[in-house]
C-alpha cells in the first residue's frame, strides 16, 4: 500500500511512529529553511513540517526541502516520517489532528497540478466562484470538506434505511430500467431500440408498476434505493435523475406504512442529527393545509398563517375587494407582527412586482397598524368600522404589516405561500437548524385539466380513493379524496405515497374517467390490469426522495449540493458536455433521424 494511514488519522498516541500519508497538498507556506505543508484527503488534515534537520542527514534535509519548496497547492504527494507530539500551547485546535505534526523523511510527487479554477480548500460560499465552474470542475469541488461531508451523510443515511427495512423483514429488489413508456405523469425520457427499430424503451419515472406487480408476485415487503427519471422543469430540489428510498407493503393500512416511516424517520434524526422526534408526528388535511398555508407542504417552523377576509371584503367599499368577492374569489392576507417598519413603499412594490412575476397576481395590497387602527393608500377606501373589522380579523396591533392578495384560490395560495416563505426567511421567523415533520393526508383523488378537457389523477392513476369517498366518483369525482399521504419536512414533501387500486374493475373505472380508453389501457396497462385479475392483495407504499431528504438534513439549499455528479437547471452535464452529439453512424443503426433547425 502507498499508505500506512490516512490524514485524518494520527493523534498523540501515535508519537514515534514512522508513518506514511498520501493525499494532496491543501495548503504551504515557504520560510526558506522551513516549510509547512498540510496534506489532506478526504478522512483530514496533517501538518507536516520541513526544515533543515528533516531526514536521517543534512544531505538529505537539504534535498527534502528543495523538493518540498516546489510545491504548490493540489500536488498529490507521498510524505514518511515519524510523528512528532506537539509542544504545550502548540496544539492547533481547529485540526482534529492538532496534537501532532510529521517530521518528514521522504517525500515523493505522485503527481502534479494546474492551478485549479476551483480551490478545494474554501469552504465560504462567498470566496467560491459561481456554481456553472464549480459543476465542469465537479472533480475539483468534489475535494471541498463540505461536499465531502454532505455525501457522506447521504452514505450514512442510505445505510441507515437499508438496515431499518431489513430489520423489519423487507427484501431490495431491483426493477428493470428499460421499460415501456405509459401516460400521465411527467415526460418519459425514451430509449431507441436498436433491434426492434422504431419501437422504444422509456427510462423509470419511479418503480410503481413493478413493485405492486412485486406485491401482486407475494413478495409483501419489497424495498428499493432506485434510480429514477422524468423529463420535466428542474429547480433547486429537482434533477431529470434523482433517487428514491422506494417501499411497498401488502395486506396494511395507510397508518401501517405511515408508522413504518415514522420509525426510520425517527432514526434518521437520532442517528444524523442527535434529534429526538416525537411520535407520532402531526397529520393535517390537504384542504386545511391549503387554507392556513396556502401550500399543501407548509412549513410549520414559523406561524404567519393565511387570514381569510373575504366576507368581509363582500361587503366593503373598495371596488377591487368586493368585485373579487362577488365573483366567487377570495380576498387573503398574511401579517408580519412587529415588522412595518422594516417595509418602506420601495421594499413594497419590489415585493409587489416580484409576486406579479412569479405568481401572476394583479396587484399587493397592504396595510400597517398605527395609532390604533390601520393606515395605507388603500385604508381611504374602507369605513373606520370595516377598517376596525379588518384589524380585529387579522388581529393586528400598532408596528404590523398585513400584505392582502385578491384573486382566484389557486393563484392566492401560490402568491401567499411564496410571500410567507419568502418574509420567514428574511425577518428570521425561524431557526434553520430547527426540523419539523407532518403529515398531509385526505388529498383530492382527481382535478380537471381546463386544456385537455378531462379529469387527472392528483397522484398517479393507481391510488385507491378512501373507501368511503368510492360512491363520490360516480356523482362529483372533485370531492373524492384518495388514500393518500405526503411526509413534509421544514416546508418540503420529502415522500409521498397512497394505498394502491387493487381490484380490477376499480382500475378500469379510473382509467374511464382519466379519459384512457379501454384499447389504450389494454396496450399500456394490459400487464397490470391482468396481474390484478390473479389474486392481487390490498397493498400500498411511498416513496421518498432520497436527494432532496439528503439535503434537508444536510441543511443545504439545493438538492445539487448531495449529488456526486448533477444536471443545471438546463439538464446540462457542464463537465461532461452532456447531452451531446453522436456519429451519423450510430443513428443509422437505430433508423433514426434527426431534424437541422
Amino acid at each position: 500500500m502507498l499508505r500506512t494511514h490516512t490524514c485524518g488519522e494520527l493523534r498523540r498516541q501515535h508519537a514515534g511512529q514512522i508513518v506514511t500519508l498520501c493525499g494532496w497538498v491543501d495548503y504551504f507556506r515557504n520560510k526558506g529553511g522551513l516549510v509547512f505543508l498540510w496534506l489532506r484527503d478526504r478522512y483530514g488534515i496533517t501538518q507536516i513540517t520541513f526544515s533543515e534537520d528533516a531526514g536521517n542527514s543534512p544531505e538529505e534535509a537539504a534535498q527534502l526541502l528543495e523538493l518540498a519548496q516546489s510545491l504548490r497547492q493540489e500536488y498529490v504527494v507521498q510524505v514518511t516520517g515519524e510523528v512528532i507530539e506537539r509542544p504545550e500551547g502548540g496544539e492547533n485546535k481547529d485540526l482534529a489532528t492538532g496534537e501532532i505534526e510529521l517530521r518528514p523523511t521522504a517525500l515523493k510527487i505522485l503527481n502534479r497540478s494546474e492551478v485549479p479554477p476551483v480551490q478545494p480548500r474554501v469552504q465560504n460560499a462567498d470566496e467560491l466562484p459561481s456554481e456553472d465552474v464549480r459543476l465542469e470542475y465537479r472533480f475539483l469541488d468534489l475535494r471541498r470538506s463540505d461536499m465531502q461531508k454532505a455525501l457522506e451523510l447521504r452514505h450514512r443515511m442510505v445505510k441507515i434505511m437499508r438496515d431499518y427495512t431489513d430489520e423489519l423483514g423487507f427484501l431490495e429488489i431491483e426493477t428493470p430500467m428499460l421499460g415501456r413508456s405509459t401516460p400521465e405523469g411527467a415526460r418519459d425520457y425514451l430509449v431507441p431500440s436498436r433491434v426492434q427499430p422504431g419501437k422504444f424503451y422509456a427510462l423509470p419515472q419511479s418503480p410503481q408498476l413493478y413493485k405492486q406487480l412485486l406485491m401482486i408476485a407475494g413478495y409483501d415487503r419489497y424495498v428499493q434505493v432506485a434510480r429514477c427519471f422524468r423529463d420535466e422543469d428542474l429547480r433547486a430540489d429537482r434533477q431529470p435523475e434523482f433517487t428514491q428510498l422506494d417501499m411497498e407493503m401488502s395486506f396494511i393500512t395507510m397508518d401501517d406504512i405511515i408508522g413504518v416511516m415514522e420509525g426510520l424517520m425517527k432514526r434518521l434524526a437520532k442517528e444524523i442529527l442527535d434529534i429526538d422526534l416525537q411520535l407520532p408526528l402531526p397529520r393535517m388535511s390537504y384542504a386545511e393545509a391549503m387554507e392556513r398555508f396556502g401550500h399543501d407542504a407548509p412549513d410549520l417552523r414559523f406561524g404567519m398563517e393565511l387570514i381569510d377576509l373575504t366576507d368581509l371584503a363582500g361587503q366593503c367599499e373598495f371596488r377591487v375587494f368586493r368585485a373579487t368577492a362577488d365573483a366567487g374569489n377570495r380576498v387573503r392576507a398574511i401579517v408580519a407582527k412587529g415588522a412595518s417598519e422594516q417595509f418602506s413603499r420601495k421594499r413594497i412594490d419590489e415585493l409587489t412586482a416580484w409576486a406579479q412575476e412569479n405568481f401572476g397576481i394583479k396587484g399587493l395590497a397592504f396595510l400597517k397598524g398605527a395609532e390604533g387602527t390601520l393606515q395605507a393608500p388603500i385604508a381611504k377606501n374602507f369605513e373606520p368600522a370595516m377598517l376596525q373589522r379588518i384589524k380585529e380579523r387579522l388581529q393586528m396591533e400598532d408596528g404590523d404589516i398585513a400584505f392582502i392578495v385578491a384573486d382566484t384560490f389557486e393563484t392566492s395560495c401560490r402568491a401567499l405561500n411564496g410571500l410567507r416563505r419568502r418574509l420567514g426567511k428574511e425577518l428570521k421567523l425561524y431557526d434553520p437548524k430547527t426540523m419539523n415533520f407532518s403529515w398531509i393526508v385526505d388529498f383530492p383523488m382527481l382535478e380537471f385539466s381546463e386544456e385537455e378537457q378531462r379529469w387527472v389523477a392528483v397522484h398517479h392513476p393507481f391510488t385507491a380513493p378512501l373507501p368511503e369517498d368510492e360512491p363520490l366518483l360516480d356523482t362529483n369525482p372533485r370531492a373524492c379524496r384518495a388514500a393518500a399521504y405526503d411526509i413534509v419536512i421544514n416546508g418540503f414533501e420529502a415522500g409521498g405515497g397512497s394505498i394502491r387500486i387493487h381490484d380490477n374493475a376499480l382500475q378500469q373505472k379510473i382509467f374511464g374517467l382519466l379519459g384512457i380508453s379501454k384499447e389504450m389501457a389494454e396496450e399500456r396497462f394490459g400487464f397490470l390490469l391482468k396481474a390484478l385479475s390473479f389474486g392481487a392483495p390490498p397493498h400500498g407504499g411511498i416513496a421518498l426522495g432520497l436527494d432532496r431528504l439528503a439535503m434537508i438534513f444536510a441543511g443545504l439549499d439545493s438538492i445539487r449540493d448531495v449529488i456526486a455528479f448533477p444536471k443545471t437547471a438546463r439538464a446540462t452535464d457542464l463537465m461532461t458536455g452532456a447531452p451531446g452529439l453522436v456519429d451519423d453512424k450510430q443513428l443509422e443503426e437505430l433508423e433514426i433521424d434527426v431534424k437541422k433547425k
